[in-house]
């Protein structure tokens, strides 16, 4: 007998929660944004209707469902499993933090706050829930594969995104590495740079577009569902030892860029969550392309 499926809601602490953590009170908390020229006002009003569509969207999971909760700093412990139907309450950031830890199952986006959040993942509103949630579990329901990112270790580590994976220094210093294509074809050119970013279609409306508009608007940019990820150096530095030749590039499918460490220690994470990072160090190497899982968004 198979399981019922699974809502996990995915959420976030609110500002407004946050400030109470902080300040301890509702009255301190407005005394100190006040002091800084902010009212809480508006502040607690989001607050409020992030709570009211958590409530009304755990309202509309079927009654034979079970249901589960996961706040985003516990998303890197959280066991989603495969009946899960995940429903991400919130940002559109939100769902990039919950992709690279799903294997393939479906997510919901839910926009608790319309006309402040873009809507590019998170296009529906609570009360569409109910209907997403039967859309969700239906055979050929209406479903957009997002091509995700993936970063593999020499020593097993892997790493998914979205939307982009960043990979250079810990702090300001300069990272030193190998940069190639993924075959033993073309030699690896020494670099120096603030590091390499290798992002997605859909990472193409944020960090990753930045960097294509500085190098003139070059290779096409990908749309969030094409099987193309586009890849740029960050400062390439050039001196005798190292090279700025190769900055910039596109990967198909089964194409790959490899790096290789020369110095004690690269960061690789996804989506901006540093807390969940790869570390790497000397002559350690690592291979970006095309991930075979990808996100599939209810639309």
């Amino acid at each position: 007998m198979s399981l019922a499926p699974r809502a996990v809601l995915v959420h976030r602490t609110t500002e407004y929660e946050e400030l109470l953590a902080r300040h301890g009170t509702h009255g301190q908390a407005a005394f100190f944004l006040s002091s800084r020229g902010r009212s809480i006002d508006e502040v607690a009003r989001r607050h409020d209707r992030t709570r009211r569509a958590l409530t009304e969207v755990a309202a509309a999971v079927p009654l034979q469902w079970r249901g589960s909760r996961v706040e985003r700093a516990d998303l890197d412990r959280f066991l989603f499993a495969p009946e899960d139907v995940v429903v991400v309450v919130g940002q559109d950031g939100l769902v990039a933090n919950a992709a690279k830890y799903l294997s393939g199952q479906p997510v919901v986006g839910i926009d608790t706050d319309p006309g402040r959040n873009p809507g590019v993942l998170v296009r529906h509103r609570p009360a569409d829930a109910a209907a997403l949630l039967r859309t969700a579990v239906a055979p050929g329901g209406a479903v957009e594969e997002l091509t995700m990112v993936e970063a593999v270790a020499d020593d097993t580590q892997r790493l998914l995104a979205l939307n982009e994976i960043y990979l250079g220094p810990p702090g300001h210093q300069t990272a030193r590495y190998r940069l190639g294509p993924d075959n033993a074809a073309t030699a690896a050119e020494a670099q120096a740079s603030s590091g390499v970013l290798v992002g997605t279609g859909t990472g193409a409306t944020g960090w990753l577009r930045s960097l294509w508009l500085e190098r003139g608007g070059v290779p096409e940019l990908p749309a969030p569902s094409d099987p193309r990820l586009l890849w740029f150096v960050r400062e390439a530095w050039p001196s005798p030892a190292t090279g700025t030749s190769r900055v910039a590039g596109a990967l198909g499918p089964g194409q790959g860029l490899r790096l290789t460490v020369e110095s004690d220690r690269i960061v690789v994470f996804g989506d901006g969550m540093e807390s969940d990072a790869l570390e790497l160090t000397w002559g350690q190497t690592v291979r970006l392309g095309i991930a075979a899982t990808s996100l599939r968004l209810i639309t």
